[in-house]
């Protein structure tokens, strides 16, 4: 067919099997192999950073980047005012992390708090945006925490759901849940 904005894909007129194989055929010829020591050095990388390589392979298919920095909830690194010290699981996974940690300190703590939790471990400790703020001054918060890093090279690493909603005001390269990533 040669009408306008057609992608000269398969006709949809066929069944579903047969167009869900020609899409997938087609998605196949599109995406490249990527060489062996490629793929070997990104299996390496997801292992310096403490993730799967599935995991890491997701971000830098949607991103185009690799991860050069976690953003870690206070509530994703257990602190809290009853108990002001990381967990030592969560010490342990921090003190091998090959790139920037910083925190986001939620209400009531305060950042210097969350870095005197364990100072060598982490980066900075920045406040966390307001649970009520407008998506505006979600991002304005999360901007500053991040200072000149680019956002979507950056991981955020939550505990709650509202937690996940600041991925989408700061640009953020993807959200993990704290259970999946210090599990």
């Amino acid at each position: 067919m040669g009408l306008i904005g057609h992608n000269r894909g398969p006709s949809l007129e066929g069944g579903v099997s047969w167009r869900k194989h020609c899409w997938s055929a087609a998605r196949e010829r599109l995406l490249p192999t990527l060489p062996i020591e490629v793929v070997r050095l990104r299996v390496k990388r997801a292992k310096a950073l403490g993730l799967d390589y599935k995991t890491y392979a997701g971000v830098r298919a949607s991103t185009g980047h690799d991860v050069v920095a976690f953003l870690f909830s206070s509530n994703a690194l257990r602190v809290s005012l009853v108990r002001p010290a990381m967990p030592p699981d969560r010490e342990a996974k921090l003190a091998v992390l090959n790139c920037g940690r910083l925190a986001l300190a939620v209400a009531p703590l305060s950042p210097w708090m969350v870095e005197a939790a364990n100072p060598s471990l982490l980066d900075g400790a920045h406040p966390a945006p307001f649970a009520l703020a407008a998506f505006s001054e979600t991002r304005r918060v999360l901007r500053d925490a991040l200072g000149k890093l680019p956002s979507d090279q950056v991981l955020l690493v939550g505990d709650l759901g509202l937690e996940r909603d600041w991925c989408a005001a700061g640009r953020l390269a993807g959200y993990l849940p704290a259970e999946r990533y210090f599990g």
